[in-house]
């Protein structure tokens, strides 16, 4: 499979749905790994990632935090977001498709997975190939 180096722009695609993680989802030796930090430490199986609302398996840490630092501890009030705490790490992605309900009302999508494929057909699915996805799906961030 031959990745996709365009703009997500010049390849049709939209962005679909926009989500985050508590700690990282993807693994950087020495910046996000095992051996990171956050005010509520780190954790025993980075491996293991569980995004259901009902239980949340945080991801790899930054190397960053530094609990002596006001700009990792001193509360915020945040305005659109719940949950979140000043000096935890968060990844944040937004997926694009070009089979999503791009321009439309229904563009962004929650789960997102059904943003992505929205609009493409039972047959095409069937016959989606490794190729078709990478050419019309891609994650930013």
């Amino acid at each position: 499979v031959t990745p996709n180096t365009k703009n997500f722009w010049q390849s049709s695609m939209c962005p679909v749905n926009v989500h985050w993680h508590l700690g990282t989802e993807h693994y950087s030796v020495g910046e996000y790994d095992e051996n990171g930090s956050g005010p509520n430490g780190n954790i025993n199986v980075p491996y293991r990632r569980d995004l259901s609302e009902e239980e949340v398996q945080d991801g790899f840490r930054c190397h960053l935090y530094d609990p002596n630092d006001e700009a990792f501890t001193k509360p915020y009030d945040w305005k659109h977001c719940i949950e979140m705490e000043v000096g935890e790490t968060y990844e944040v992605h937004w997926p694009h498709s070009a089979a999503g309900a791009c321009g439309t009302v229904d563009q962004y999508q929650t789960p997102f997975y059904d943003g992505v494929f929205c609009n493409l057909g039972l047959e095409a699915f069937e016959n989606f190939t490794s190729q078709d996805l990478s050419n019309s799906v891609g994650v930013q961030g």
